[in-house]
């Protein structure tokens, strides 16, 4: 199913302003898009992932619906940390020249970066080489520490889209990733979060003004989720709500002010945001 947290378009007014909105705000709704209408829910989404395939539990939590046109996405999860993987694509390691790992490269993003599908990507003035990454994203829906393997799909809500925004010239400056990786609105995420699909084997693409610059499938990873959040657990908490990005593909490369941003895949939708 898709599941998402969204604003009516009432609250919002004119201008469609959800950055000055808090994530725990009140006005934000849980809901799944039902491939017509957005049907509202009663509880908040991070419960939702843990209960929706108990029997009856989505018929007795309906609200309302909505069109599409009537609503605001806002990011489907509010994370503690988005974990984030440095190198995860066979076909990048090749389009690189780079050996495959032999274990994870994690850093990671700041929540203040995750804004949602249709937001706007602000062009940092200090930066001249803006990057994008189409990337596949684990919402955790149970906190845990050392998750098991076999474990590990109990600790996993969904999959959503994000697209790993980079100041490309600035990592190169910094020679470490924070600064570049993290200036706000540097992690759009959304639209749905898709809790039935096979993660290893999606199609995933990203296109700039229509035109594909990344195209891949998931089967190319070199770490799958499952190996990733074992991995990362054994690390650090995950918490419910955390996000975890599996990587980018080949093609790699710029956006410029006013290039729409689309990062599509097969089995939960497309992300699109338009650089400023």
């Amino acid at each position: 199913m898709k599941f998402l947290r969204f604003f009516v378009n009432d609250f919002l007014g004119d201008d469609n302003d959800i950055m000055n909105c808090s994530f725990n705000s009140s006005n934000i709704k849980s809901g799944y898009f039902d491939g017509e209408k957005i049907v509202s829910l009663t509880d908040p989404l991070e419960i939702v992932l843990n209960n929706w395939q108990h029997e009856r539990y989505l018929e007795d939590q309906i609200v309302n619906s909505y069109s599409l046109e009537d609503v605001i996405f806002a990011p489907p999860t509010n994370p503690s940390k988005i974990i984030c993987i440095g190198l995860n694509y066979k076909d990048h390691a090749q389009e690189l020249g780079m050996e495959l790992p032999d274990e994870p490269k994690i850093f990671l993003k700041p929540p203040s970066s995750v804004v949602a599908h249709l937001d706007d990507i602000i062009y940092p003035r200090m930066s001249s080489e803006v990057d994008y990454e189409a990337e596949l994203a684990i919402i955790i829906s149970k906190t845990g520490k050392n998750i098991s393997f076999d474990d590990v799909d109990d600790h996993i809500g969904g999959y959503t889209i994000l697209n790993d925004v980079t100041a490309r010239d600035i990592q190169r400056k910094d020679e470490q990733w924070t600064r570049a990786k993290s200036f706000d609105t540097f992690a759009p995420i959304g639209p749905y979060i898709e809790t039935e699909m096979d993660p290893m084997d999606q199609n995933i693409s990203l296109s700039i003004n229509k035109e594909v610059k990344q195209e891949s499938n998931t089967k190319n990873m070199i770490f799958s989720p499952k190996d990733l959040v074992e991995f990362i657990s054994s690390i650090m908490t995950l918490n419910t709500g955390d996000i975890i990005a599996t990587g980018t593909p080949s093609g790699v490369g710029q956006m410029n002010k006013g290039d729409i941003a689309e990062v599509t895949i097969e089995g939960i939708g497309t992300l699109i945001n338009k650089i400023i």
